[in-house]
């Protein structure tokens, strides 16, 4: 939707996946890569998971997955999935009842750990109830709760252990004659969790479901996450993503989408470019782009955005963006608008005046869009 071109050099080739459906969201085939996250309070507590449901889905979540560790979450998931505005993922691990008691209660997919879901009869327990009440199946391998007898086989967890895990069951679902499932092979370790994507994404048209699982706090675990997923979405494996934080999940979501928008496969809100600052800046960068950061998180319409504190990137930067803002002299900057030069600002106005150019051009990309599906149509 920005002005700028799309470049072919810049474009993803995505891996063939088969489609199936999480609720109503299209995961995997030629729909967008999904953004997922998953509650943290406590899941018998359906008011307080439905509030942080609604702030991630507000900040962009696609999918939201919450723990049902015992009878009482499954009992207050029934609410979760009839109130939420996106579809629930049900994360069970250990017992297989649960899985049984989340699709009762309206869960769109479950998904379950191989390493500790338990007999091929227990699954097939799980696939009867997923078909029953039109749930898909997400496969969890983790190299942290591989089953006891892969660790014996390769001694440690490696990429040829979860890979066999997750085959292992994938050929249950479809001696079963199941075939809407996705999978994941997560691992913490970067290098262990990219190999076993890379294999998998060889052995299965299923859509996969990207993670480096346990990756951190906020900083060290965005980068973990950035290289990780990064480097597997430009090869053009994954579906559907998630971010692990010790962090909110809404930071999650932001931190998603953020991987994502760099590497063109979604769109969504306000890009900023902006430079780190020096001493040639005109105006406090760090501080502006913060504040503007802030204010502009409502909006949702892709656009660009540039704020660059002086005139030797600034100019060809703000050529590349929708709307652009260099710092100059003597307390003012040039406001760019579609490329171009527009006008003067001073430093003092420029903030309250880049929000309002960027809602206003926001509006009209809007009413564009909105034109061209009516004249489709």
């Amino acid at each position: 939707m920005s002005h700028n071109p799309i470049r072919p050099w810049r474009n993803i080739d995505r891996r063939k996946s088969r489609q199936i459906m999480v609720g109503n969201v299209p995961v995997g085939g030629d729909a967008p890569i999904t953004v997922q996250t998953m509650t943290n309070t406590d899941s018998g507590d359906a008011k307080a998971t439905l509030d942080q449901i609604i702030r991630c889905a507000e900040a962009g979540a696609d999918i939201v997955r919450v723990s049902a560790p015992d009878q009482a979450a499954t009992r207050a998931l029934r609410e979760i999935c009839r109130e939420s505005p996106v579809p629930i993922v049900a994360d069970i691990h250990f017992h297989y009842k649960r899985a049984i008691e989340a699709a009762e209660a309206g869960a769109a997919c479950l998904r379950i750990n191989p390493g500790n879901i338990g007999s091929a009869e227990r699954v097939r327990e799980v696939i009867r109830a997923a078909r029953d009440h039109g749930c898909s199946i997400r496969i969890g391998v983790n190299a942290g709760s591989l089953e006891k007898h892969l660790l014996e086989k390769y001694a440690e967890p490696c990429p040829e252990a979860m890979i066999e895990s997750g085959l292992d069951h994938i050929r249950i679902l479809q001696d079963n004659d199941f075939h809407e499932f996705k999978i994941s092979v997560k691992a913490s370790d970067v290098f262990l969790a990219a190999a076993a994507y890379q294999g998998l994404a060889d052995a299965t048209d299923a859509p996969i479901h990207l993670g480096i699982t346990e990756a951190g706090g906020m900083l060290s675990g965005t980068v973990k996450s950035a290289i990780g997923l990064g480097n597997l979405l430009w090869m053009g494996i994954g579906d559907t993503i998630r971010v692990s934080l010790s962090a909110d999940p809404v930071e999650e979501v932001k931190v998603g989408y953020e991987i994502l928008k760099s590497l063109g496969l979604r769109h969504r809100g306000v890009n900023v470019i902006s430079c780190p600052s020096c001493a040639r800046q005109g105006f406090d960068v760090i501080k502006t782009v913060s504040t503007l950061e802030e204010r502009l998180a409502h909006v949702k319409t892709p656009m660009s955005l540039s704020i660059i504190g002086c005139v030797v990137n600034g100019p060809g930067e703000a050529l590349m963006t929708d709307i652009g803002f260099t710092g100059g002299g003597a307390g003012a900057g040039m406001v760019y608008v579609a490329g171009k030069q527009s006008h003067k600002m001073t430093n003092d106005e420029m903030i309250d005046h880049i929000v309002e150019l960027v809602e206003k051009r926001a509006a009209e990309i809007e009413a564009e869009v909105e034109a061209t599906t009516e004249a489709a149509e």
